[in-house]
């Protein structure tokens, strides 16, 4: 499994309830874009509409070796393939409980398949993202003093 992109700001902003992997329908030059890592999953959020699932924000590069007068918008809606069910599912936890959905990670699968990790989010409260930012911070000190104490300092 070849990550290509990761969202860290999703990690930080929000608390990851549960995960999925979708597939992600592209056009043209996008794959070879997106193998060429040539991707931004910043800022996206996935919607429901019409019983179908759609990826926005993602910002994926137009190639320059690709066909110049064919150049689909880098920033367009892209539909997730997910199963019914759970579209269904998501879209009433969305709207009961005030939930997000967004893109963590972008990866080529074992089959060579462009998939895209999904996530039923939460967002946090600031004094979360101090927490987290806390622990985050301890974790650091404990691997440097590890580390400077494996050396012998």
């Amino acid at each position: 499994m070849k990550e290509i992109a990761r969202n860290k700001k999703a990690f930080f902003d929000y608390e990851i309830l549960e995960t999925l992997e979708a597939g992600i329908v592209l056009v043209g030059s996008e794959v070879k874009a997106i193998r060429a890592g040539k991707v931004n999953l910043k800022d996206n959020f996935v919607k429901i509409m019409r019983g179908e699932a759609f990826l926005f924000g993602v910002h994926i590069a137009h190639l320059e070796t690709a066909n110049v007068y064919y150049k689909p918008d880098e920033v367009r809606a892209r539909k997730l393939l997910l199963h019914k069910k759970q579209l269904i599912k998501w879209a009433q936890e969305v709207g009961q409980h005030r939930l997000s959905i967004v893109a963590l990670r972008l990866y080529f699968n074992h089959k060579n398949k462009a998939k895209l990790q999904v996530a039923l989010v939460k967002g946090k409260k600031l004094y979360d993202k101090r927490e987290s930012m806390k622990k985050k911070a301890l974790e650091m000190d404990a691997k440097m003093a590890f580390k400077n104490h494996s050396r012998g300092f």
